[in-house]
């Protein structure tokens, strides 16, 4: 394929200081845990389901440990050893905490050795079906192959789960490869997961356990159909992260947009609350083979383009190490980039080429994701087309992983059919017809591509040396990514961050970490 001539110098050097960057943020909250991953642990020990007021049963048993003052403990103890004490299941104590007839913080003590064996069992079943589903998706991708790459990726996200299974099967017989189901404004910020089949999400469908059921279940019988395996995709970002992650993982779904640094910039996440988060939704995809998909393409969508490129760069080393700290392979890490640049400044197609080029050569084992031009698009369909065409080519022309098919009517979230079948045909014609044409061209040494890729590198260079100095969250507060400034101690969900204590015990993290590392 197409090649640049990169120092390897500085990117080693860009990858040691990713990594010291984001070794000191894991360092600096390794004794947090958070509200959502306790919750997390209490739905992988079978606690599901909500009250009559629809408040979800992991939230209120969490919520009584955290209004005893307990939760520094972990939820773990007190569940084990309420489900000693009582002989009951996960779900029998929580339906016992909801009615008010238990106080899980306040029954006599088992012991601290027991109360942790009882809760590894409790969450070894969840975990099996977790690894279970691995096994099954690789049967499946033996079985149906997906042989031709970049990868096609939709969204269908209408707002009603059932009418989203109908317009993804739609989707995958048109050609679609991958389907995204983008969550329902605001979910991100919701501190809490909704329970069961929606039909009414605004802007995208609320991401439930039972909806992304629904959504692999016709996909699978959608996939026998056309003889490829359908990947299916939502989001574990916001206040609940993990606990969407595990539903995502034991619900088979494929890939996860997982990001903390998006989180940060453009929810107004507090930070500690979603790195913390990030790291333990990060194993959880790690040990089911999801992919995750990275966030920098907001970078380019929000800032300039053209001045943005070493942000996103720098960004996307730093969300690599944070990936590879949370056990992740290269084969997992989905780095996310865009075709933003404006499409009015002279040799655009240069530029764009040379920084999807460089981001591909850099993490040469990722699936990076690449997304289709938004930005500078008006009311012309025409040139919308082009726009579309050309981010086409450059895909396909630079080894793209997963290609986010742009189209007409995509801010409507459910694009009109025709112009869905229009851009998933033009995207499968330049995948078929540039299929090897970056085989057989060559980047001259003094090009403009070569010229805007070294600079972006030394740039970047340059920035993560400013971000060692100042720190990742010092960095974010001058407002060094995509010129929005955010506060460690500001944001939403900060409330839900606690210290461990020298008791605290999270089995589920530990069964990972045995499994991961």
């Amino acid at each position: 394929m197409l090649k640049l001539n990169l120092d390897e110098e500085k990117i080693t050097q860009c990858h040691q200081l990713a990594k010291n960057i984001t070794s000191k943020v894991n360092r600096d909250l390794l004794s947090y845990s958070t509200v959502s991953i306790e919750r997390t642990v209490a739905r992988f020990s079978g606690v599901n389901g909500v009250d009559e007021e629809g408040v979800p049963f992991p939230n209120i048993l969490v919520n009584q440990i955290v209004d005893k003052g307990k939760i520094s403990d972990g939820a773990a103890l007190y569940l084990g050893n309420a489900c000693i004490e009582l002989n009951a299941t996960p779900q029998e104590v929580s339906h016992m905490v909801a009615k008010g007839e238990l106080d899980v913080t306040n029954l006599p003590w088992h012991g601290a050795e027991a109360a942790q064996a009882k809760a590894r069992e409790l969450c070894q079943e969840s975990l099996d079906v977790i690894k279970t589903n691995r096994k099954k998706r690789e049967s499946l991708l033996r079985d149906m192959p997906v042989t031709e790459t970049p990868w096609l990726y939709v969204i269908c996200a209408t707002g009603n789960a059932l009418e989203d299974a109908v317009q993804a099967r739609m989707a995958a017989s048109q050609g679609a490869d991958v389907i995204a189901v983008i969550r329902s404004t605001g979910q991100s910020l919701l501190d809490y997961v909704p329970y069961g089949i929606t039909t009414e999400g605004f802007g995208g469908t609320y991401a439930t356990q039972e909806n992304f059921k629904l959504m692999r279940k016709a996909l699978d019988e959608e996939s026998e159909k056309l003889g490829r395996y359908i990947r299916l995709v939502n989001y574990c970002s916001g206040l609940c992260m993990p606990e969407i992650a595990y539903m995502g993982a034991v619900e088979r779904l494929d890939m996860m947009l997982n990001d903390a640094m998006y989180g940060i910039l453009f929810r107004d996440i507090n930070m500690e609350r979603t790195l913390v988060d990030q790291n333990f939704s990060r194993m959880i995809n790690a040990y089911a083979g999801i992919i995750i998909n990275t966030g920098e393409d907001n970078y380019l969508t929000t800032a300039d383009a053209f001045h943005a490129g070493p942000s996103v760069l720098a960004s996307q080393f730093m969300n690599y190490h944070f990936a590879k700290n949370a056990g992740l392979g290269d084969e997992l890490i989905g780095l996310g980039h865009a075709f933003e640049i404006d499409p009015f400044i002279e040799d655009s197609i240069s530029y764009e080429l040379a920084m999807a080029l460089l981001v591909r050569q850099i993490f040469p084992d990722c699936p990076i994701k690449y997304m289709p031009p938004t930005v500078h698009k008006k009311g012309d369909i025409f040139f919308s087309h082009v726009l579309d065409a050309s981010f086409n080519l450059v895909s396909t022309m630079t080894g793209q992983t997963i290609h986010l098919v742009g189209m007409l009517t995509e801010a409507i979230h459910t694009p009109l059919i025709q112009d869905r079948y229009l851009s998933i045909s033009a995207a499968r014609y330049a995948r078929s017809a540039a299929k090897n044409l970056g085989k057989n061209l060559e980047i001259a040494p003094d090009s403009l591509v070569q010229d805007r890729a070294s600079s972006i590198l030394d740039d970047t260079l340059k920035f993560l040396e400013y971000v060692d100095q100042k720190g990742l969250f010092g960095a974010i507060g001058e407002g060094a990514f995509a010129g929005i400034k955010r506060h460690r101690s500001g944001g939403r969900g900060r409330e839900g961050v606690f210290k461990r204590s020298p008791s605290y015990f999270n089995p589920v993290e530990d069964l990972l970490r045995q499994e991961l590392f």
